[in-house]
């Protein structure tokens, strides 16, 4: 039937960007900001934020890029002395970056709802080689992706930082001084970090699809 051959093209395309927003989505939780402070080698902040103090002051930040609050969650943080936490250019760049989650998991919502339909049209059609191959094939785009995507990383980290900051935000809505309260709280190599545990977890499941799925020989 063309109609699933189609599904599976669909299907195809779609894995790689619901294995890359899972990933995304693990990262920002307020538990990997704090296991990247404890980790070994990270950075101390220079200006003297403790472990205990990032720890706190990221919980918020991660939690209202997921939650319904409005930009006064973070605008009213206070330091012990009264000092305001984030100034107004962080904020703003905060509520950028809360619209780019928003619709990135809107669309992550909707298509792996599409994916879900998909699968079960497969399953009560009996198409099992159409699931077998939409898998493998999403496995390979993945790891063709997102393998390029890592490459370039180890190459050069700070270009890809900047091409991805350009694709969702103005320039200069994203640049801060080294004692601003979001660089101490996420350096770069926070970040460095974050892109490669997303990457080689979406990698190894597309691996992991490839080498499940692969058309065994007969005998």
């Amino acid at each position: 039937m063309k109609i699933n051959k189609i599904l599976v093209v669909a299907l195809a395309i779609f894995i790689p960007y619901i294995l890359l927003m899972a990933g995304v989505r693990l990262v920002m939780t307020p538990a990997f900001p704090a296991w990247e402070y404890k980790r070994a080698g990270f950075p101390e902040d220079p200006y003297g934020f403790t472990i205990q103090e990032r720890t706190k002051w990221s919980d918020y930040a991660v939690s209202y890029l997921t939650n319904d609050q409005g930009i006064s969650y973070l605008g009213n943080l206070q330091d012990e002395v009264g000092r305001k936490m984030f100034t107004p250019d962080e904020l703003s760049h905060m509520i950028d970056v809360k619209n780019v989650v928003t619709i990135s998991s809107t669309v992550w919502y909707v298509v792996g709802g599409l994916s879900i339909a998909m699968l079960l049209w497969f399953v009560i059609m009996r198409q099992w080689e159409s699931i077998r191959k939409a898998l493998n094939a999403g496995g390979w785009i993945t790891i063709g992706l997102l393998g390029a995507l890592l490459a370039f990383l180890a190459v050069s980290f700070d270009q890809l930082f900047v091409y991805f900051h350009r694709i969702f935000f103005q320039d200069g809505t994203w640049t801060f001084l080294e004692s601003s309260t979001l660089i101490r709280l996420f350096p770069f190599v926070f970040w460095r970090d974050a892109f490669v545990l997303v990457i080689a977890l979406a990698l190894l499941v597309g691996v992991l699809l490839v080498v499940l799925t692969q058309k065994r020989k007969r005998a």
